[in-house]
Formats: C-alpha cells, sequence, structure tokens
C-alpha cells in the first residue's frame, strides 16, 4: 500500500465515527451532539511510521486558483498566514498559522489529531472560525472540549476525501464522519449546509481549506 493510501486511511481511523447510513448534514450550533458519542476511539495516537511522515515544504499543492470569499482579506498578505507560506505547510500546521482558526486548532490538538491531519494526503477541511465557536453556548462548548469522541466526530464530520475546487462545491459531499454535507452557491458565495464560507479555496501542501461561519453540526 503506498503512503497516500496509507496516510489516507490513517486519518480514517482517527475520526471516522459508526453513523446511520443515509443521514443528512445540517443543523445549527445548538443541535446536540449526542451522536457522536458512537465514535470509534484510536487506538494510538501516533499513526504508523510511514503514514506519520508530514508533507515537505517544498511539496506541490495541486489545487489551482486563489482563495476566494470576502473573508480572505484577513489572511496576512506575506509571512506565516499567507496564502503563500500555507501552501508550503500541512493543514494541521496551517490550521495553527491562520489567525481566525485558533479556537479550531486548539480543538484539533486537544482531540490529538494535528499529526494525523498533517499526515493525509488530498482532503478538503471545512474549518469553522473562531466566531463559528463563539456562537456555540459556552456550556455545550465545554461539554464537547471534555469528550474526546465527540471532538473527534465532529471534526470527521468537517473533513473530505479529495481536494474541492469551487467548481466542486455543490450538491452533496460525504464526510469522513460517514454522513453528508450540502453545499451549493459559487465561488464567493459559497455554503455548506447553513453555514457560510468566509474565504475558500486555501491552498497548503496537503489540503484545501474553507473557511465557515458556522461549526457544522451532525443531525
Amino acid at each position: 500500500m503506498n503512503t497516500r493510501l496509507l496516510a489516507l486511511a490513517a486519518l480514517t481511523a482517527a475520526l471516522s465515527m459508526s453513523a446511520a447510513c443515509g443521514s443528512q448534514g445540517g443543523g445549527s450550533p445548538a443541535a446536540p451532539v449526542a451522536a457522536n458519542e458512537t465514535a470509534t476511539d484510536m487506538t494510538s495516537e501516533t499513526p504508523s511510521a510511514e503514514a506519520s511522515e508530514s508533507p515537505t515544504a517544498s511539496a506541490s499543492p495541486s489545487v489551482s486558483g486563489s482563495p476566494v470569499g470576502a473573508g480572505c482579506s484577513s489572511l496576512p498578505a506575506s509571512g506565516k498566514g499567507s496564502p503563500a507560506e500555507l501552501a508550503k505547510v500541512p493543514v494541521g500546521t496551517a490550521l495553527s498559522d491562520i489567525p481566525s482558526l485558533s479556537t479550531l486548532a486548539r480543538i484539533v490538538k486537544k482531540a490529538g489529531l494535528a499529526e494525523t491531519l498533517n499526515s493525509a494526503q488530498d482532503i478538503t477541511v471545512f474549518a469553522p472560525t473562531n466566531d463559528a465557536f463563539n456562537k456555540i453556548p459556552k456550556n455545550q462548548l465545554d461539554q464537547l472540549m471534555s469528550n474526546r469522541k465527540s471532538l473527534r466526530g465532529l471534526l470527521a464530520y468537517h473533513v473530505v476525501k479529495g481536494r474541492k475546487a469551487p467548481a466542486d462545491m455543490h450538491g452533496q459531499l460525504s464526510s469522513l464522519e460517514g454522513r453528508k454535507l450540502t453545499v451549493s452557491g459559487s465561488d464567493s458565495s459559497l455554503k455548506v449546509n447553513d453555514a457560510t464560507v468566509t474565504c475558500g479555496n486555501i491552498a497548503t501542501s496537503n489540503a484545501t481549506i474553507y473557511l465557515v461561519d458556522k461549526v457544522l453540526m451532525p443531525r
């Protein structure tokens, strides 16, 4: 099995959960996350030796075009966190480098998935901004943060296979959590479920990121 398949298998094993077939994505940030309690826990925090090799800084992103969306103006024009620099680092690192994703980066780290994301190849991550997490009542967010299975199930719902360009953002996409995400709109007016993409088509060395203004909750 080649490195790409091993890396993707590591990510899927870390994030996937047993979900009801045919359930649709959607819902609001206030929706309960009890369904994530069935998430399969990792047997090891460290991916296999071959899968854990993070993409190198010289890796060439397989996504074309520039970031799109009104929120892209919040990205630094140069240096750390800028589109040019993000394209050189894997997605787990990129989340930490984007100022508006500091809460998500903290959650990914708490779930023990930063290196797993860095080891994956060709995925798309729908990344809730800090403002998106601020829309969740504090007691719900604290409860979520205290349950690693819930965190992993929720994060898996924000990841799909393949690097999606804006032209691919239509219809339904299958999340690694097992349920569907509904995407619509075009270019600078993209939506995922009921969340608006504020900045999309951000290339990293192994993934594409779309910033969204709501946390996507499986129904």
